[in-house]
């Protein structure tokens, strides 16, 4: 397993780590959740696990593109890209700022739902990009139809934009500030 980037405990949860993602090593495992029912809106339902590894190798050798392996407790337990949008995702839809940091996040499927499992993944999420002083703003573009995602992404501190049509969906730009995360998550151990 890959060295430690960051680490959050959480209150009731425990350990939440991240680590960088190996694309070939970490692909059976990655493929297991981003063809799984519940990740639909990851739009990876159809691919095999060689186009799971190569879309990740992509991604590894992307200038403005990352991907880590989160950890619960020491365990694989979701997965988090980070990207410039000035230049992924949202190159020229959107008025960028310098600091922003994009982001998409997708949790493991469970037979055993945690209670609060979700919200801790994206509140360590943010707390590992904020943790970079240069990130000033996060910014993230899921589905229009993802509901549970955008009540998600309210209780850490997102404000929504408007929607933008991407090509392949029509998305809820939403941006949180460090300010708007941090008074968000009050109260809560970062």
């Amino acid at each position: 397993m890959s060295d430690v980037l960051f680490h959050r405990e959480d209150p009731g949860l425990g350990g939440f780590s991240v680590v960088t993602l190996d694309p070939r090593a970490d692909a059976p495992l990655l493929h297991s959740w981003v063809t799984h029912p519940k990740a639909a809106y990851w739009l990876m339902q159809d691919a095999d696990e060689a186009q799971v590894a190569h879309e990740y190798e992509k991604i590894a050798e992307h200038p403005h593109h990352d991907a880590f392996l989160g950890l619960h407790r020491g365990r694989p337990a979701f997965l988090v890209e980070r990207y410039d949008p000035a230049h992924v995702e949202l190159a020229g839809l959107y008025d960028h700022q310098a600091g922003d940091v994009g982001m998409h996040f997708l949790t493991a499927p469970s037979d055993r739902p945690v209670h609060g499992f979700t919200r801790a993944v994206i509140t360590t999420v943010m707390a590992m990009l904020f943790a970079d002083p240069a990130t000033r703003r996060v910014v993230v573009e899921p589905d229009v139809r993802n509901t549970a995602v955008h009540a998600l992404n309210a209780a850490v501190g997102f404000e929504v934009v408007g929607t933008i049509a991407k090509p392949e969906k029509e998305a809820l730009l939403s941006i949180c500030t460090r300010r708007q995360f941090e008074e968000a998550v009050r109260g809560a151990a970062l």
